[in-house]
C-alpha cells in the first residue's frame, strides 16, 4: 500500500460505515460494494477491522451497525454541553408540541443535528441526526448563524453556500441577514417550507455558559400544511423551554 492508498483506504471505510448507517436494515456486502463504487474484496477487507472494532457487525442479512456506535454518539454528548440535559427535554418537547425535536449545535466551524426524538427509518424525517448541510433554509440553521459573530457566519455561508431548495429558500445574503436580526430580536428562527415544501420548523437559540466557539438550539419540525395553526403553541413550548437554559 502506498502513501496515498492510506487516506483513500480510510475514506472508503468512513464510507462504508455511512452506507451500512444508512440503511434501513443489514446491507449485504455486495450492496456496499455498489454503494461505495468498489470491489468487493476491497470491501471485505475494509469490513474486517470495523468489524472487529465493533462499529459494524455481521448478520445472517448483511452488516449492520455494531455496539461501538452508541457509545461513540454517548460520547460525542459528553463533549457537548447540555446534550445529556436533552436526553429528557427533547421528548418533553415532543410530548408537549406533537412535533418531533431536535438539539443541533454550531462547533468546530460546523452545524450537526445531534439528537431527536425522530424515528430513524430511513425517509421518516427530512431532519436527521448528521451534518446539517442546508443550515441557511432551516429554523435551527438560522439560530444558530444568528448567534454568531458576522465573521464566523461568512465563512460558513463562503464554505457551504445558499442554494436554493424550495421557492421558499432564502439565498441573497443581505436578505438572509435581514432574516437573521429578526431571529436575534424575537428569539425564535422559523422556516416555512424553506428546506422541504411539506415540512416547516421553529427553533430557539439556546443560551448560557459554552465552550469555544460553540452554539446551541432547539427546534421542531411540522407538516407546513399544520404550521399556521400549531405555532402558537410550539413557541410558547420552545421559549419556556429556552428559558431553562438562559445565563
Amino acid at each position: 500500500m502506498t502513501a496515498s492508498d492510506g487516506p483513500r483506504s480510510v475514506e472508503r471505510a468512513l464510507d462504508l460505515l455511512d452506507a451500512v448507517a444508512e440503511g434501513s436494515g443489514p446491507v449485504s456486502a455486495k450492496a456496499l460494494a455498489r454503494r461505495v463504487g468498489c470491489s468487493l474484496s476491497t470491501v471485505y477487507h475494509l469490513l474486517g477491522p470495523l468489524t472487529e472494532r465493533g462499529h459494524v457487525v455481521r448478520t445472517p442479512r448483511g452488516y449492520a451497525l455494531g455496539p461501538r456506535v452508541p457509545h461513540l454518539h454517548r460520547a460525542y454528548g459528553s463533549q457537548v454541553r447540555t446534550a445529556s440535559a436533552m436526553r429528557d427535554l427533547l421528548p418533553a418537547v415532543r410530548k408537549a408540541t406533537g412535533a418531533e425535536a431536535y438539539f443541533t449545535v454550531f462547533q468546530g466551524g460546523e452545524i450537526t443535528v445531534v439528537d431527536s426524538t425522530a424515528p430513524p427509518e430511513e425517509g421518516a424525517d427530512p431532519f436527521v441526526v448528521a451534518r446539517e448541510r442546508r443550515a441557511h433554509a432551516t429554523a435551527h440553521g438560522k439560530a444558530l448563524l444568528a448567534s454568531l459573530p458576522r465573521s464566523a457566519r461568512t465563512r460558513y455561508l463562503d464554505r457551504h453556500g445558499m442554494a436554493r431548495l424550495t421557492a421558499h429558500t432564502i439565498t441573497a445574503r443581505d436578505a438572509f441577514e435581514a432574516e437573521l436580526a429578526r431571529v436575534r430580536r424575537t428569539g425564535l428562527a422559523v422556516s416555512v417550507g424553506e428546506a422541504d415544501d411539506a415540512y416547516s420548523c421553529l427553533a430557539v437559540p439556546l443560551g448560557g455558559p459554552t465552550e469555544g466557539a460553540e452554539a446551541r438550539a432547539l427546534s421542531v419540525s411540522l407538516p407546513t400544511h399544520e404550521y399556521r395553526d400549531r405555532r402558537p403553541r410550539i413557541e410558547e413550548v420552545l421559549h419556556r423551554a429556552a428559558a431553562r437554559f438562559a445565563v
